[in-house]
């Protein structure tokens, strides 16, 4: 990624003054006159958005349009929450829908025609000519546009011989109905001259299904940033200096403000604590599901959600300086700077293209100064009779019809491939990055065991704790209560309960005075831990969490808690090692209890206490080593490292923002998947050469036919009906040899 536009993502955030979702009064201003009529919520991209290809980043240029290399539409470079459907999505679905029924018409025509009776070969030309019309001429508008385009910038790709084939095919056909008597008798067929109507029209709708189910895909790759900019809360609490309160939109937030934050209400913006106790989530940060307690001169970041206290912050950072701002920001690189996949098609169309056009001129030419008389009119019929049998009908299906039935298949196999790209992708992965919270383990915390010191029963111990923790909505509790329940354990009522923000719970239970937390609190009650230390300092090692117990001033036990790994992760990560894979770690949790559970696992390496940007960090530098990585997350902190890698692969339960950055979802959250879906991806690869094996083939046949090679020997000449069957045949191959990948059952 070059410099220049990792700059630019940083301060685009700025021209916009909006990106999580910030309405800064500047911005109003630039859209108010585009729209003054409109609702307030209808904001178009706002002026001056820049908009990018995402085959070639390096076209840049402010407002839609058409990338002059590819041809494919630019999408903009920063989503916004208030972009609407895709704007050629919607004119090209609509385009098909209208159009389709009349295709289908024009094709039954061509091929049974000769059935009807009731028609005279006349009349069919006439109705082919008016139904096809509209197909050519209105829904393949857009294409004869890039076309166009592809030739005025001497970038020719499939564009170019989609246009020229279908204007060849549609303006002979025209011809032919309008003027049949200019043509020699040996080219009518059942009395009339052969048309191509069906030809173009086909062309034209199945051009139209490829590009809507590649259009749909790339409109899921903004559902990430929309998803990440929907966490940020859309109104702050402000108190005024005379302490009134009042509720103010998110974009009118300043660095100094002071916020109210009720409990369960979201964090606003980046800040530090005031005033006030409370715990608050930051899993969608760390990844860890452990509230984290804040007191005065703590800071809180932006979006995450506020437990049951009360706190006023003072705003530090907001717009697109908050750690929400800064992580959208990185995934939006991350997907821009994933190096585009030029598709198999598209790297030979450029050659074939040129190959085809050449011999179409060829034959003209050769047909026009050498051929019978009448020989002008041969060479016309030869010449367009090479640009259809050429046209990349087959090309055009080759991969689509692979990606769909692969889809389909993986489905089937609890695992959602966004895209042809990941499928393409994920078969020479060969480095695994992987988070570990929710992604190895469970993702919640759960009883471990409980060491208890002289004296204390291991049931009384758990009971007290239990009772203690019964209000609290802190997971770890939930962990204590549950275990309680389970050997069911006879919890008492608590007197003169206060919680310690950081430190743990004291209460009197039972007429004792009990204190539950982590060493701070002990000692602040003036209670050593010693006796318990080394069993404490064991299990801390395996990556659990050990709070004690003291009763009346005694330290009574120590309760272990840990986030339990998954009964399917030790045996998907054998599999995908003995698939030659390697597994790398990267947690935002502390070292040690990462390199526990890396331990147990036989992970090849681990890092812990890794932020968002540390994992992309780290993603970028397995690449430069020439490694194919993909990374496996679920929460919002993997979302810039899902989108960085070469194959994000989502947890379906994980967070939303982690599934819409990923290409893959694995549907049970299980990586034993990623084994079968690797299968999938290497038959269908192999699948789509084969198609454009088959689709080359047809053509390097039917080229010179069409030509008319064989005609000096054999006097033989491809007529209008033989190249259209050459063509629907070598499409009905592709598509049959697709629809294998779906046999394949394991």
């Amino acid at each position: 990624m070059s410099a220049h536009s990792h700059h630019h993502g940083h301060d685009h955030g700025h021209d916009h003054g909006h990106d999580a979702g910030h309405d800064h009064g500047e911005m109003k201003s630039c859209c108010a006159g585009k729209h003054a009529a409109a609702p307030a919520p209808a904001i178009e991209m706002p002026a001056g958005t820049i908009y990018t290809c995402p085959m070639h980043p390096e076209i840049r240029q402010e407002g839609p349009g058409i990338c002059p290399i590819c041809g494919m539409a630019l999408e903009p470079e920063m989503p916004s929450l208030e972009e609407g459907e895709n704007p050629e999505l919607v004119d090209f679905s609509r385009r098909f829908r209208s159009t389709l029924p009349l295709t289908i018409v024009v094709f039954v025509l061509a091929m049974f025609g000769s059935k009807f009776g009731f028609l005279s070969a006349t009349a069919r030309s006439w109705i082919e000519f008016a139904l096809s019309t509209p197909v050519v001429l209105w829904a393949g508008w857009p294409f004869f546009k890039r076309c166009v385009q592809s030739i005025r910038n001497r970038s020719p790709n499939m564009w170019t011989l989609i246009g020229i084939g279908v204007a060849s095919a549609y303006g002979y056909s025209v011809v032919a109905t309008l003027a049949p008597g200019i043509f020699p008798a040996s080219f009518r067929e059942h009395g009339r001259v052969g048309v191509y109507f069906e030809a173009a029209a086909v062309i034209v709708s199945l051009t139209l299904v490829g590009q809507l189910l590649e259009l749909r895909a790339r409109s899921k790759t903004s559902a990430a940033i929309k998803a990440l900019l929907g966490l940020a809360p859309k109104t702050a609490r402000r108190i005024d200096a005379d302490g009134n309160e009042e509720d103010i939109p998110l974009g009118h937030v300043h660095v100094g403000d002071r916020l109210r934050i009720r409990p369960g209400e979201k964090v606003p913006v980046d800040g530090v604590v005031l005033d006030g106790h409370s715990n608050i989530d930051e899993s969608m940060l760390t990844g860890e599901p452990i509230p984290v307690g804040k007191g005065v001169d703590d800071r809180v970041i932006g979006a995450t959600l506020n437990g049951t206290g009360s706190l006023v912050i003072r705003a530090e950072q907001v717009g697109s300086a908050t750690v929400l701002s800064r992580i959208v920001q990185l995934v939006a690189q991350a997907q821009r700077s994933r190096a585009p996949m030029q598709r198999m098609a598209d790297k030979v169309a450029f050659w074939f293209v040129l190959a085809v056009l050449a011999a179409a001129a060829i034959t003209f030419v050769a047909w026009g100064v050498f051929g019978p008389e009448p020989s002008w009119t041969y060479a016309v019929l030869n010449a367009v009779s090479v640009l259809i049998i050429a046209c990349p009908c087959a090309l055009g299906l080759a991969t689509p019809m692979s990606v769909m039935v692969a889809t389909g298949r993986a489905a089937h196999a609890g695992v959602l491939f966004r895209d042809a790209e990941a499928i393409e992708r994920l078969g020479s992965i060969d480095t695994l990055v992987v988070d570990k919270t929710g992604t190895l383990t469970e993702g919640k915390p759960a009883y471990r065991e409980t060491i208890v010191a002289d004296g204390f029963d291991e049931n009384d111990a758990i009971a007290w704790a239990a009772s203690l923790e019964q209000g609290s909505e802190h997971p770890l509790a939930a962990a204590i209560v549950a275990e309680a329940k389970r050997r069911s354990l006879q919890l008492s009522k608590v007197d003169a309960f206060e919680s310690l923000t950081g430190r743990g719970v004291r209460g009197q239970v039972d007429g004792h005075a009990l204190a539950l937390g982590n060493q701070a609190l002990m000692d602040e009650i003036g209670c050593g831990v010693a006796l318990l230390a080394k069993d404490a300092e064991r299990l801390r090692s395996e990556g659990a969490t050990v709070m004690f117990l003291a009763v009346d001033g005694r330290l009574a036990a120590g309760i272990a808690v840990a986030d339990p790994i998954k009964a399917s992760t030790k045996p998907a990560l054998d599999a995908l090692r003995a698939d030659g894979v390697r597994i790398v770690m990267a947690s935002g949790d502390a070292p040690a209890t990462a390199e526990a559970v890396g331990r147990t696992l036989g992970v090849d390496e681990v890092h812990g206490g890794v932020d968002p940007a540390g994992k992309v960090a780290l993603i970028e530098r397995l690449k430069t080593e020439g490694r194919h990585v993909a990374m496996a997350g679920d929460g919002i902190n993997d979302a810039p490292a899902l989108a960085a890698a070469d194959v994000g692969i989502a947890m379906g339960t994980g967070t939303d923002v982690a599934m819409s950055s990923a290409q893959v979802t694995l549907v049970k959250g299980d990586l034993g998947r990623i084994v079968e879906a690797r299968a999938i991806s290497r038959e269908t690869v192999a699948n789509m050469r084969q198609n454009l094996g088959f689709a080359f083939l047809y053509n390097a046949l039917g080229v010179p036919l069409a030509a008319g090679v064989l005609y000096p020997v054999f006097g033989l000449l491809l007529s209008p009906m033989i190249a259209a069957l050459a063509m629907s045949l070598s499409s009905v191959s592709v598509v049959s040899n697709a629809l294998r990948l779906g046999r394949n059952h394991k």
